[in-house]
């Protein structure tokens, strides 16, 4: 049983003629026929009657025509729902990004989206570096967000902005404004990121570089965010990492204070499964940033 034929028989029961269901459907009369009787045969059922010059719908095609003109319903929705798919009127669109990304960059990106397409269900979940790049490549998440780059040539990457990252502690800090030696920081408390984040990823390359060992901190804190990490650090347990978008409003209330220690800059990067089809949605999402593109290693 064929879309066509169903079309077919639902001409010809509302019409009940061949002639002009074959005009309406721009078929030949025989095509129209064959149809008829391919469908007949093929489920051993009298559909029409011939009566002379007419036809008319057996017991066997009364009832089945409901469910024909249902069937031939449900196909035009699916086409439907595909052409609202292409258009951006309908859809899904799971995000999943990192806390930094997430809390602080991330927002005003979504509420644009959703004011041009209000259609699309968006979902927003937030996961550190390891997990974002887990959920992309199982393909629990359509598309995500990270703070550094990852070395997987499975995942493609996009930077779409800038961050700049600071060592912090709190007002009053003893040291502050002086150099910073690999001894001050050795001996130093830490406020830091669970492992696996970008920031403690970072930092821990960082102190590396300057000739401190980063397993050797003394970690008084191990915090799943980035504002539990300041908050930890404004109430004095220690010294932290912090990107600038979380850092700025301590600064500027004097309650933080940055240490003076180069830290790299990042960026921030949209992330996807080079294997994966990437839908309108995502390609529509990721058209509205500002992105440079950036290979992986």
């Amino acid at each position: 049983m064929t879309l066509e034929q169903l079309r077919v028989f639902v001409a010809v029961a509302e019409r009940e003629h061949v002639t002009e269901a074959a005009k309406a459907l721009n078929l030949t009369q025989s095509a129209t026929s064959a149809a008829i009787a391919a469908l007949e045969e093929r489920h051993d059922v009298r559909l029409f009657d011939r009566v002379g010059r007419r036809i008319e719908l057996t017991e066997a095609g009364r009832l089945f025509l409901p469910e024909a003109r249902a069937v031939l319903g449900r196909a035009e929705d699916a086409g439907n729902m595909l052409s609202e798919l292409a258009g951006l009127k309908r859809g899904r669109l799971r995000i999943v990004a990192s806390q930094t990304v997430a809390n602080h960059w991330l927002p005003p990106m979504l509420a644009r989206f959703k004011a041009r397409h209000p259609g699309i269900d968006l979902r927003l979940s937030i996961a550190n570096t390891a997990r974002t790049a887990d959920a992309v490549l199982d393909g629990t998440a359509d598309l995500g967000f990270v703070e550094d780059e990852l070395g997987d040539a499975r995942l493609a990457m996009q930077r779409v902005a800038d961050d700049r990252l600071m060592l912090a502690a709190a007002s009053g800090h003893v040291g502050c404004g002086s150099p910073v030696a690999p001894a001050d920081l050795a001996s130093a408390r830490w406020v830091l990121r669970e492992r696996g984040s970008g920031t403690r990823a970072i930092l821990e390359g960082a102190l590396e570089a300057f000739g401190v060992d980063p397993t050797a901190l003394s970690v008084e804190l191990e915090l799943p965010s980035n504002e539990a990490v300041r908050a930890a650090i404004e109430a004095g347990a220690g010294i932290g990492i912090l990107p600038a978008v979380v850092a700025d409003a301590g600064l500027r209330t004097g309650t933080l204070v940055a240490l003076p220690f180069d830290l790299p800059s990042r960026g921030f990067h949209a992330v996807l499964a080079r294997d994966r089809h990437r839908s309108r949605a995502v390609a529509a999402f990721l058209a509205e940033l500002p992105a440079v593109e950036v290979p992986t290693a």
